[in-house]
C-alpha cells in the first residue's frame, strides 16, 4: 500500500473517530445560540380568526369625491401627459371628437374602459358616480 494511502485511511480514521465521540461536531451554548438568532423567522403570519388578528379597520369614508380630486389622484396619470392615446386634460383638440360622441358614450367608457384605458381608469376606490364626475371636470376643462 502507498504512504498516500496510508496516510488518507488514516486521516479518515481519525475524522470518523472525532465524529463519533461527538468532539468535532461539537458547539458551544453561546455559539448555538447566535445561529438559532440568525437563522429564526423574520416575523410571523396571523390569519383571520386567529388570537392574534386584530380587528379590520374599516376605512372613514367622507363622502363621494370631487371630480377635481378624482382626477388629481388617479386620472391624471394618463390624461396629464396623453400615455397611449389618452385625451389630454385641457386640450380641446384631444376632446373635441370625443365630446361630439356625447356623455353618455364617456360615461361607459371611463366605466367599462375603452381602448387604451383600463375599466374605471384603475381606481379601485372609486364609485361609477365619482368616475363620472371626474369625466364631467375633464369635459368642462377641456372645451
Amino acid at each position: 500500500m502507498s504512504q498516500a494511502r496510508r496516510v488518507f485511511g488514516l486521516m479518515v480514521a481519525l475524522g470518523l473517530g472525532l465524529a463519533a465521540s461527538g468532539f468535532a461536531f461539537s458547539q458551544s451554548s453561546a455559539v448555538k445560540g447566535e445561529i438559532s438568532e440568525r437563522i429564526a423567522p423574520a416575523g410571523s403570519v396571523c390569519m383571520s380568526g386567529d388570537d392574534c388578528a386584530a380587528a379590520p379597520v374599516a376605512a372613514a369614508s367622507s363622502g363621494p369625491r370631487s371630480g377635481e380630486e378624482v382626477y388629481n389622484s388617479s386620472c391624471n396619470t394618463c390624461h396629464g401627459v396623453g400615455v397611449a392615446g389618452a385625451p389630454k386634460y385641457g386640450d380641446v383638440a384631444d376632446w373635441e371628437p370625443r365630446i361630439a360622441k356625447g356623455m353618455d358614450t364617456l360615461y361607459t367608457h371611463a366605466i367599462s374602459g375603452f381602448n387604451g384605458m383600463p375599466a374605471m381608469g384603475l381606481c379601485a376606490t372609486c364609485s361609477e358616480d365619482e368616475i363620472k364626475a371626474s369625466v364631467d371636470y375633464m369635459v368642462d376643462n377641456s372645451q
